[in-house]
């Protein structure tokens, strides 16, 4: 392209200048909103009173936030290992030359990305309903009336429960993430190895793997962010329950600032919820970088 059909600067800023706007207002703004909030107690009302850093020492003793953290800490490891691990098998599937139908087993695969996780909430709410749900109507009609369970309403599974769900729906997501990566590998590398007997998973562990680390550690760090903050799908199966069983970070902070009127202090959890975000985000990257180092 010449020079003069290349758009000048003030065109270029005018089209990115909606886009930004909409960033700040929506993303920036409230999150110094947030951190003004966290230093007063409030309770929504025009009267607040500064009380320095003295939310932020009640979150670090709230038993109740880190039980709601290591809630979340259950269900990324849950998460992580499905949707990136099944992303990965299927993505190293759809490279294979034995699975046909590659375009309708992509398109299939990413269709519940698309979906609301409200819609996906109430859905697998009713698959797992213990009477007529089509879980255990399909465990039933197999003869397997011993794996039954209440999916929802058992403190023990309900984290593991929660998570197939988003493992589900977020599949699709990563699978696109990894193929680009797996295919931007040089064909003649894999060939290779496949002739010198790399085949199966010593090709995808041995040579795959290490080509796509980066990428991997970008999905693990997304899958990570993502899954920090879930919120909604929680909320429509379960509300946090049984119990305080399946709250989340989120979940919690949400209660603290809706349901017991505490903005102040529900705008330092969600502070609290950034940090630990980034924390967690930082560990998997230095954890990577070690591993590669070594």
């Amino acid at each position: 392209m010449s020079k003069a059909l290349r758009p000048k600067n003030v065109v270029i800023y005018g089209l990115l200048t909606p886009g930004l706007l909409i960033f700040v207002v929506c993303c920036i703004a409230p999150l110094f909103v947030a951190v003004y909030n966290s230093f007063f107690d409030w309770n929504g009302g025009p009267a607040r009173t500064f009380i320095g850093l003295s939310n932020y020492v009640e979150l670090f003793r709230d038993k109740a936030f880190w039980s709601a953290f290591l809630n979340n800490l259950t269900f990324i490891l849950w998460t992580v290992i499905g949707q990136i691990g099944i992303a990965f098998i299927i993505a190293m599937l759809l490279q294979s030359r034995i699975l046909k139908l590659k375009n309708l087993h992509r398109t299939v695969i990413f269709f519940p990305v698309v979906l609301s996780a409200v819609v996906v909430g109430f859905l697998w709410r009713i698959m797992y309903n213990s009477e007529y749900g089509i879980v255990n109507t399909f465990l039933r009609a197999l003869g397997l009336e011993n794996l039954i369970q209440l999916w929802l309403d058992d403190p023990d599974i309900v984290i593991p429960s929660l998570a197939i769900p988003k493992i589900w729906q977020y599949i699709g997501y990563y699978l696109i993430i990894l193929l680009a990566a797996i295919q931007g590998i040089d064909q003649s590398v894999l060939e290779v190895a496949e002739l010198d007997g790399a085949t199966g998973w010593k090709k995808s562990w041995y040579i795959v793997i290490p080509l796509i680390k980066s990428t991997l550690m970008v999905t693990i760090m997304l899958c990570i962010s993502g899954n920090m903050k879930t919120f909604d799908q929680i909320f429509v199966m379960t509300g946090g329950g049984p119990g305080t069983s399946s709250e989340v970070v989120a979940l919690y902070a949400y209660n603290i600032s809706m349901n017991r009127m505490r903005y102040g202090y529900g705008s330092t959890a969600a502070i609290g919820i950034l940090m630990l975000s980034l924390a967690l985000i930082f560990i998997s990257r230095l954890a990577g970088r070690k591993k590669g180092e070594e």
